[in-house]
């Protein structure tokens, strides 16, 4: 399951670490690649890995911090917002098809199922 939950999140050659890291600068602004790497809990040579290949294809940028200098700030770009989109445009309609192949009683019974899985992806 988790494999499968990989594949349908990748896009094109974005992986889902790549993904996740695009979506967190969406939300929250340029971040340092420590912080970056702290909030995604891997370390930081595997946030470099990450960060390297994102900035490769143009989603994100690079830049000294404005009140420190000699730290370097992440940002999305432009097309890492784009991608970004259309991946949630593509993830609503795989969803949507989904949950049309269910009966009304298992959707009820996902959607009372979801503060447990809430709960339990906290404490993961």
């Amino acid at each position: 399951m988790t494999r499968r939950l990989r594949q349908a999140h990748a896009v094109g050659d974005v992986s889902l670490s790549g993904v996740s890291v695009l979506a967190r600068l969406a939300a929250d602004g340029p971040s340092s690649p420590g912080s970056l790497a702290d909030l995604e809990r891997v370390r930081p040579q595997a946030m470099a890995s990450t960060l390297a290949a994102l900035e490769q294809r143009g989603l994100v940028g690079r830049g000294p911090d404005a009140a420190d200098g000699r730290r370097i700030i992440v940002a999305i770009t432009e097309e890492g917002r784009a991608m970004l989109a259309e991946r949630r445009s593509e993830s609503v309609h795989r969803l949507s098809a989904v949950l049309d192949e269910f009966t009304p009683e298992e959707r009820g019974t996902l959607v009372s199922a979801l503060p447990l899985l809430d709960r339990l992806a906290e404490r993961l």
